[in-house]
């Protein structure tokens, strides 16, 4: 029987400075099966090809010879004071697009020549590890980066990508509005891009190609690669990933999806589908074989077996043979690696990064095997355990075996804050190549912390913090505002408690409450304080709308402004805020010290 190819594929819009773990994870599965997998990332490809001085030029001279056109065409049409949600939606986005380039050209016209000029030795310093540690150069580049993509994005507005977002002010994740996008040249920036990449798609003469879309930044692009191919070639084409996953029920009402972008979805954990899916193309099961799979017949949308995935023991190493390392934005990959997948407290209120996860650890053996395989294969050294938290028995025992092979790496982790985290255990952590934490802090209020179920010692959070500081551990706390019961004054309590403390919690990440539809809160809002059904209003959005009792929209907005305020005044100016990913502010601890990196504040 032929043994026909498959090619995964991973899109636009990632942070471009390491692979993302899926493909990779996937491809490894491939090993052993007697079938022909490779993979292609076409995230940090497409940063590649258009930060380039011939692209940023185009951009601009694309831009400028749009915008009278835009302003002839809209004055057609434009009534003063007329809410802009009066307006067709086509209208919406040439306003929008109008308003956007005329701004943008003119706060910035003076530099834009410069911003040419500089891209491609910019794009240089991330990727020469002289450069990139020196905080003035690497940060100087980042300046320039960001602004090239603004540039870039001008066609295309509302449409703006950046180094480490894909935004759009008037996209919603509902199916008529993705679709408007997908299939507008005039917002999307994605399909010249694609299409110049096609032929080299084509060469591969793969005859199932998947697509993995693991967030919404990603569902433009994703959708738009896959109705080229669906369009263009003969290959059977397949969509996974995470995002799909959590609303796989929006996608049974829409038969059309299937005949624009695939012709199968895949959800939940993907190595058993993508293999089966694999021998279906081959011939060798029938479709109705493949678990975890939605696809089209006879008109409508059917659905098979979902299964439990494997365990993390019985997988494959992964894969990244056919990487081209050096394509990346960084110059050290930092590999995303789990060593284990769910969360083994899974009791948090607010919490539904586990959906569809069964916990399961993985061997000490096995992760160390697959350590050494990275380091002697690939020259890798540095990893990001991606594990939604590490228990402290399981880093002890890792860090001991770690230290007692002699591995030489250097790693970070998320991790809750328990009383079992001794200064013992971090210290032979540190030993052993820990240099961050990310710990789940999330609020300074005991009343919330209780609410959001976390199960931790709130009153000894700090000393296990301290602990860690002293052993030369780097602590970033994630916190929320805007849980539904929060009060404006018990947020304050959460800036209060982070400003106090800038000795041991050296950086921080605030993010705005969202209710996921998977959480816990969803299963019995009115514990919480929401008032009211919570309303799924945008279809393929993982999150719901609500009502509560908290803080009214206008408290959120100054609460957040005033954390920003006040941590800035309580950390000064310091290097961390400005480094934009977690990966990059990891290598800079790996390349200096906790107290280097702490220390280092911009003029």
């Amino acid at each position: 029987m032929k043994n026909n190819k498959t090619l995964l594929i991973f899109p636009p819009q990632w942070m471009p400075v390491s692979p993302h773990f899926a493909l990779p994870t996937l491809l490894g599965q491939y090993e052993d099966t007697g079938l022909t997998a490779s993979g292609l990332d076409l995230n940090v490809d497409f940063y590649n090809k258009i930060l380039t001085s011939d692209y940023v030029n185009e951009s601009i001279d694309k831009a400028k010879a749009m915008l009278p056109i835009l302003k002839e065409k809209i004055k057609k049409y434009y009534v003063k004071n007329k809410n802009i949600n009066e307006y067709e939606f086509w209208q919406q986005n040439e306003i929008a697009k109008a308003s956007m380039i005329d701004s943008f050209l003119k706060k910035y016209s003076s530099s834009l020549n410069a911003v040419s000029l500089m891209i491609e030795k910019s794009v240089q310093i991330f990727k020469t590890a002289d450069y990139y540690y020196n905080p003035k150069l690497f940060l100087s580049a980042l300046k320039n980066i960001n602004m090239a993509l603004e540039i870039c994005s001008m066609p295309f507005y509302p449409t703006q990508i950046g180094f480490s977002a894909y935004t759009n002010k008037l996209l919603k994740l509902n199916y008529d509005c993705i679709k408007y996008y997908i299939f507008d040249k005039n917002t999307n920036i994605y399909t010249d891009y694609f299409y110049s990449v096609l032929e080299k798609i084509k060469e591969q003469d793969a005859k199932h190609i998947g697509i993995s879309i693991n967030s919404s930044s990603q569902i433009i692009a994703g959708l738009t690669l896959a109705n080229i191919l669906k369009k263009e070639t003969d290959s059977f084409i397949s969509i996974g990933g995470n995002h799909f996953g959590r609303v796989a029920d929006s996608i049974e009402k829409y038969p059309e999806f299937f005949e624009l972008f695939c012709d199968a979805l895949t959800v939940m954990e993907g190595e058993i589908p993508v293999i089966e899916l694999s021998r279906y193309v081959n011939g060798e099961i029938p479709i109705e074989k493949v678990p975890n799979l939605y696809y089209l017949k006879d008109n409508k949308v059917c659905s098979t077996e979902v299964i439990e995935p494997k365990k993390l023991n019985d997988l494959k190493c992964p894969s990244l043979d056919g990487y081209d390392l050096k394509a990346y934005f960084a110059p050290e990959i930092v590999m995303p690696f789990p060593a284990s997948r769910g969360c083994y407290w899974r009791k948090c209120s607010f919490c539904d990064h586990d959906f569809g996860l069964y916990y399961n650890v993985k061997s000490i053996d096995k992760l160390i095997k697959e350590i050494k395989t990275f380091k002697e294969k690939y020259n890798i050294s540095k990893f990001e355990f991606i594990d939604e938290a590490i228990s402290p028995a399981y880093m002890e025992e890792m860090s001991k075996r770690i230290i007692k092979e002699g591995l030489d790496i250097n790693y970070f982790c998320d991790a809750r804050i328990e009383n079992g985290f001794t200064k013992e255990v971090l210290n032979l952590a540190q030993k052993s190549g820990l240099r961050m934490i990310l710990w789940g802090f999330e609020s300074g209020s005991k009343r919330i912390m209780k609410l959001i179920n976390k199960g931790i010692d709130i009153d000894n959070r700090l000393n296990i913090m301290r602990d860690a500081s002293e052993c030369g551990i780097y602590n970033f706390a994630f916190i929320f505002f805007g849980f539904p019961a929060e009060t404006k004054q018990e947020a304050i309590e959460t800036i209060d408690m982070i400003c106090a403390n800038t000795d041991i919690i050296h950086s921080y990440g605030k993010s705005v409450f969202t209710m996921g539809k998977h959480t816990k809160l969803r299963e019995t809002p009115e514990k919480y304080g929401v008032v009211g059904e919570p309303r799924q209003v945008e279809e393929f959005s993982p999150t719901y709308n609500y009502e509560a009792v908290g803080m009214t929209k206008k408290e959120l907005d100054e609460v957040i402004n005033l954390c920003t305020k006040r941590a800035y005044e309580a950390y000064g100016n310091v290097l961390s805020f400005h480094l934009i990913s977690r990966e990059i502010l990891f290598l800079y601890l790996c390349r200096y010290d906790l107290k280097q990196v702490c220390d280092f504040k911009l003029e």
